[in-house]
């Protein structure tokens, strides 16, 4: 798997992703949207990968959309990234690259941490709303500038930012535009912790081999979307619909058998099912969403 503006590296079942356009504090492009897209829907389908963590390299973790094209960056009908022809009656041409990218992780059953190791703004922060557990760096910052840009929030962040930081702190930073500090993060509960640049990605990795040592990957990919997916339930009835079916199929199941003799035995578990084949057959449950 060959790409340019990103690293893929897999030690020990984590697949580590490096944003690598150091030279420009690794600005999002087209290119890096294919290759970002790609390599979160070959990590759902390897599994010699756990955990997936996302950081960036140099000094920047991604400095938002890369501006080089000037006033017309955000204009699609000047500039295509895609360079597909434009088609009134077919929308999809106007899909908003972080959208692509965001709902690529979202889909992705492998656990995400962000190692947020510089600034995050624009598109370099909402790419990691729908990573679930983000760190920070105390060289990060923060922002949300839309508005400061003349746009609106993009990446399906109106949907992903309430939902992790509470609509009156989503609207404030919204609103605002402005770039904060890594202790306003956690304050606001965007990041779970702060660490010094030196300890940022071994604390995400302590993370990761947290859950690679002691869980079923199985059990992990489907609480992952268990839990996304049910922020858009209307009832509760909507939960326990799933995780009973999810019970009774795992239940019965090796990796269940393992895990109780595993404890019983006082020893570590070594669980025998793979995600590439081996979920339950009420997996998935939902439809597929189409952008129209």
């Amino acid at each position: 798997m060959s790409y340019e503006t990103i690293n893929y590296d897999i030690e020990d079942s984590i697949l580590t992703i490096t944003l690598n356009r150091p030279d420009r504090l690794n600005a999002f492009t087209g290119q890096m949207m294919d290759e970002l897209i790609s390599a979160f829907e070959a990590a759902g389908k390897d599994d010699d990968v756990r955990v997936v963590i996302v950081t960036g390299a140099g000094r920047g973790f991604c400095a938002g959309a890369d501006l080089a094209a000037g006033a017309n960056t955000f204009n699609r009908d000047v500039r295509n990234n895609k360079g597909d022809k434009v088609d009134n009656d077919d929308p999809e041409w106007m899909r908003d690259g972080g959208g692509r990218t965001t709902l690529a992780i979202y889909d992705c059953p492998k656990p995400v941490i962000a190692a947020i190791n510089g600034p995050a703004v624009g598109v370099g922060v909402t790419m990691t709303l729908p990573m679930d557990i983000r760190l920070a760096s105390e060289n990060a910052k923060f922002g949300f500038v839309f508005a400061r840009r003349g746009l609106v929030p993009e990446a399906a962040s109106s949907w992903f930012l309430p939902r992790l930081v509470g609509i009156s702190k989503a609207l404030e930073w919204t609103y605002s535009g402005k770039v904060f500090s890594p202790d306003e993060a956690l304050e606001g509960g965007l990041v779970r912790s702060i660490h010094s640049p030196d300890n940022l990605l071994i604390e995400a990795k302590n993370i990761a081999r947290e859950i690679i040592e002691n869980t079923s990957s199985i059990s992990v990919s489907l609480t992952r979307q268990m839990l996304w997916k049910m922020l858009g339930a209307d009832h509760p009835m909507e939960a326990h619909k799933i995780d009973s079916r999810f019970i009774y199929e795992l239940g019965k199941g090796n990796d269940a058998k393992e895990g109780v003799d595993s404890f019983l035995e006082k020893r570590p578990p070594n669980f025998p099912n793979k995600v590439s084949k081996d979920m339950p057959e009420y997996y998935p449950w939902w439809d597929e969403k189409k952008f129209s």
